[in-house]
């Protein structure tokens, strides 16, 4: 009887043993969806790179870097179901929470946003926000680039009809035919596009940085369901660990030729200078100071952009930050063990 009952038990225990194995497998090999603000372009060369470089594989996930657009929010397609992480931008991540959205941000992609106006300085000069009066700027209505202008015009004590806001669409020939004055790009995609057809025709360019005069409004981050975060926190750190990995190595100037390769496979088009000059730029967009962390959130820059948009009537309510800004411990410290 008793060795009957060994007999019976051994299989139960291999049985145990195996599931145990099945379900470790499952979880390092589980698929990931993560969804994309816009384009595959140099403001996602972190998550290319990873990508690409088999950095999540390492990790042991199985991730779908998916591009997004202007029909993919990244937040509805977590709450559907559809993405397991997301990249949001802080305005649609507070508009989001203010409607009862589980989402959180557990990471902080720029910390100097790339929005920025581009000006011919032999035309202008802009020494502090009172230098916008008279001027024609283009903004997109309903944008960001217009909370963050009226926040400006704000604080320099101007109003509507102090300046002249134009509509701006896809089209730079506005710009280029000088009826607009400071056009707003991103710094590190369109800017050096931009600049650099300027420059063969003899024209200067500068950029207008709401940071330099005060004003920080916080851009792209990575973004969860709270959900995930508490029930799955090994999955958040190994999905973290492998993305700041891809930033890091991509914006280190040693690795700038694997970087260049990976942009030219979703960037063909654009030439390689000025790939070189937009990874150069968004190394200081990512991470202008050494001493913070690729990821680290900025919970100043999150109090003001948070403040900015109430002031504007563009959250009904309060967001309490603390809800919804989830820093996860430990993975965003340079040179990550993990990986």
């Amino acid at each position: 009887m008793h060795n009957k009952t060994k007999t019976l038990i051994l299989p139960a225990c291999v049985l145990l043993v195996m599931a145990m194995l099945v379900t470790t497998s499952a979880q390092a090999g589980e698929k990931i969806v993560y969804r994309l603000k816009w384009l595959r372009n140099v403001s996602v060369v972190g998550a290319l790179y990873a990508e690409t470089h088999q950095l999540f594989e390492k990790a042991g996930l199985d991730v779908e870097v998916k591009a997004g657009g202007p029909e993919r929010d990244a937040i509805r397609e977590l709450e559907l179901g559809y993405a397991d992480f997301g990249e949001a931008s802080a305005d649609q991540v507070l508009r989001a929470s203010a409607k009862g959205s589980p989402v959180v941000v557990i990471a902080q992609v720029f910390q100097v946003n790339p929005l920025q106006w581009m000006y011919r300085p032999e035309e202008m000069q802009i020494k502090n926000l009172a230098d916008l009066q008279g001027k024609v700027i283009g903004v997109t209505f309903g944008g960001n680039d217009e909370t963050i202008m009226n926040t400006m015009l704000a604080e320099a004590g101007l109003g509507s009809s102090d300046v002249s806001l134009f509509s701006v669409r896809y089209d730079y020939t506005p710009f280029y035919r000088r009826k607009v004055q400071l056009w707003p790009v991103y710094r590190n995609a369109q800017g050096p596009i931009i600049e650099a057809q300027l420059g063969k025709a003899g024209e200067k360019t500068a950029f207008f940085n709401p940071a330099e005069f005060g004003v920080k409004f916080v851009a792209n981050c990575v973004v969860t369901e709270s959900r995930t975060l508490t029930e799955k926190p090994y999955l958040v750190k190994r999905f973290l660990a492998a993305l700041f990995a891809g930033w890091q190595q991509s914006l280190d100037p040693k690795n700038q030729e694997e970087a260049i390769k990976t942009l030219q496979k979703y960037d063909p088009d654009t030439p390689r200078p000025i790939l070189e000059e937009q990874l150069k730029i968004t190394r200081e967009l990512i991470q202008p100071n050494t001493a913070h962390a690729i990821g680290t959130i900025d919970e100043k820059g999150w109090e003001q952009t948070e403040r900015i948009m109430r002031a504007q009537k563009q959250l009904p309510m309060e967001v309490e930050l603390k809800v919804i800004l989830k820093p996860v411990d430990g993975v965003a410290e340079q040179g990550n063990p993990l990986l």
